[in-house]
């Protein structure tokens, strides 16, 4: 694995690391977590898919560097997840994130949005950054709101759901 994958990143509470091969099992735990996968990608997989997607992690993204993924942590525990990647679903780089549920409420989640978003401007000198979110996840989409990013657009879901894909411009 090539040294510092994705840089590490810190807030007041927070780390981001790049992951380790040890963190294999604490990361299929948040994304096997239904209140968490439900937002994520295309929603719950299984175990075994979930531990392929770690897995590609370092034998994809990481060596080749495709794009920024991180561990996050809080006093030592690993408590979410954290990426900023190019997609030509918003012509751009999308932030993604998730924290364990009971880490939700605590304001870490604006603290690692913010993390990431600042991340994208200041060292990969970005004008925009996006997020896509599910219509009905109200908390993501306020805490969006609150960090400073718009609503763009609607995109209608195969399944009759509805995305909100949301931008917010460099200060």
């Amino acid at each position: 694995m090539p040294d510092d994958p994705s840089p590490e990143l810190r807030t007041r509470r927070l780390l981001l690391t790049a992951y380790t091969p040890a963190d294999e099992d604490d990361f299929v735990t948040l994304f096997q977590d239904a209140r968490v996968s439900r937002w994520m990608g295309d929603g719950p997989q299984s175990e075994a898919e979930d531990r392929a997607l770690f897995r590609r992690i370092f034998t994809h993204v990481y060596p080749a560097r495709r794009f920024d993924v991180w561990g996050v942590r809080e006093g030592g525990r690993l408590v979410g997840h954290a990426e900023i990647k190019r997609t030509d679903d918003v012509d751009g780089h999308e932030i993604v994130y998730a924290l364990h549920p009971d880490r939700w409420g605590a304001g870490l989640g604006t603290e690692l949005a913010g993390a990431v978003v600042a991340y994208g401007f200041r060292t990969l000198g970005l004008g925009e950054v996006h997020a896509t979110v599910d219509a009905a996840n109200a908390a993501s989409l306020a805490l969006l709101e609150r960090i400073g990013f718009r609503h763009v657009r609607d995109i209608a879901e195969e399944n009759g759901g509805t995305t909100r894909h949301l931008t917010r411009n460099a200060d």
